[in-house]
């Protein structure tokens, strides 16, 4: 949930640290995505503090939310960047990132983006197959260079979490399954251009359980000793992310400081830098989707519908993963009303919420999404021909405009005549 101290009511509105949400709409228009600087902040802070016990070093998980000033705020304190693509890489050394503090992932590297990762000089490679191997050491062979890499292994674990966010079971298409790294370390002694210095595992997002992680870990450790027993020098752990926050105030979030109780007298055993990868735990609670009632509509059986101008395009988790986000009104009401949050798009899956509970506001009032930090902008589109939402961040009584909202002549300045 939100930070209400940084997203409090003052006199019956609801704001974004000193600056109310309704002065913001009035700026810069709806739909609008307003992120609290200092929300992304604390909770960068709040994690190192939780693991400051261990050597380790947190690459923030661009795919999250990759707004350059989001990622400038992470760069500015310190923190690293976990890339799937060129196009995230390119993000953030845009940004200012140190690509000696760049990792890249990814199941399905193109050459361009291998090469693009190794021209830039980040610090490692995590393959994910024999085949991305050897393609990594010809294209470092053809660069005159050698890279180091990192293997992520599947650990075959099912965590308990939507089956299209969950990355550890053997079923899914990341990693290398355990049962494949002895081929994978006897062709690494036959590679020129690459060097072996990193384990890496992840087993999905939102998991709330820590037990998922330790069973993990285990195998890895495994995995570890085998590594170095068969003579490479592992000097990074990663661990990846996945650690859970909170959507739906009855489904609380399990303390960060929980999941390193539990996980750091394994971690501290490997005799490595530990590497993180949080992505959503950083984002999700710092950005709330400000949207405005266009209609309000009741069919013959009595259903209410609330019809809002931001929608599916916008936010596409409800529709996705069937996602639960909190919806506020800007302006408190003493009535309620129960109805379907809904979108402009010509999708029955175009909502935010189902018979909910929400303040009885009218026409032209405003709505706040809740918890739109993480995977909210980022997979945002323009179906329907709708037009990508303008981002705000503000920090104290100050904003600015991070992102400009598309305009109908961008919608077409790639196609050609």
């Amino acid at each position: 949930m939100l930070d209400s101290t940084l997203f409090p009511y003052r006199d019956g509105v609801l704001s974004c640290e000193g600056i109310s949400l309704g002065s913001l709409a009035d700026d810069y228009g709806t739909p609008l995505f307003v992120t609290s600087r200092n929300s992304l902040l604390n909770q960068y802070r709040r994690f190192e503090k939780a693991f400051a016990g261990l050597p380790h070093f947190t690459c923030y998980s661009v795919k999250a939310n990759f707004n350059l000033h989001v990622i400038r705020a992470f760069a500015e304190e310190g923190c690293g960047c976990d890339v799937n693509s060129g196009g995230e890489l390119f993000r953030a050394l845009q940004a200012g990132v140190d690509p000696g503090k760049i990792i890249m992932a990814g199941v399905g590297k193109t050459p361009e983006d291998i090469e693009y990762a190794i021209t830039s000089g980040i610090l490692l490679l995590k393959a994910e197959s024999l085949s991305e191997l050897r393609q990594i050491d010809t294209i470092a062979g053809r660069l005159g260079r050698k890279v180091c890499v990192g293997i992520r292994v599947n650990p075959n674990v099912t965590a308990e979490t939507h089956p299209y966010i969950t990355t550890g079971d053997s079923k899914e298409k990341f990693g290398i399954g355990e049962a494949d790294l002895g081929d994978v370390f006897e062709l690494l002694k036959h590679l020129e251009h690459v060097e072996l210095n990193c384990l890496d595992m992840h087993i999905g997002s939102q998991i709330f359980d820590a037990e998922f992680y330790h069973a993990a870990l285990e195998m890895l450790l495994d995995v570890l000793a085998t590594a170095r027993s068969a003579g490479f020098d592992i000097r990074y752990f990663d661990i990846g992310g996945g650690f859970p926050v909170t959507y739906d105030p009855q489904k609380p979030a399990t303390p960060i400081e929980h999941f390193a109780d539990k996980l750091t007298p394994l971690l501290e055993t490997t005799g490595t830098t530990i590497l993180f990868e949080p992505g959503r735990f950083l984002t999700a609670n710092s950005t709330i989707l400000l949207t405005r009632v266009l209609y309000r509509k009741r069919n013959h059986t009595g259903k209410e519908f609330v019809i809002v101008d931001a929608g599916m395009t916008d936010l596409i988790r409800p529709a996705l993963y069937q996602s639960h986000h909190e919806i506020l009104a800007v302006r408190q009401h003493d009535t309620t009303i129960v109805a379907d949050i809904v979108g402009p798009v010509c999708e029955s899956g175009d909502f935010f919420a189902r018979e909910r509970t929400v303040d009885s506001v009218g026409e032209g009032e405003l709505l706040a999404v809740l918890s739109a930090g993480a995977y909210s902008s980022v997979m945002s589109s323009n179906y329907n021909g709708r037009l990508r939402a303008a981002e705000v961040m503000v920090d104290g009584e100050t904003a600015k405009l991070i992102r400009r909202r598309d305009t109908y002549e961008q919608l077409i300045q790639n196609e050609v005549e």
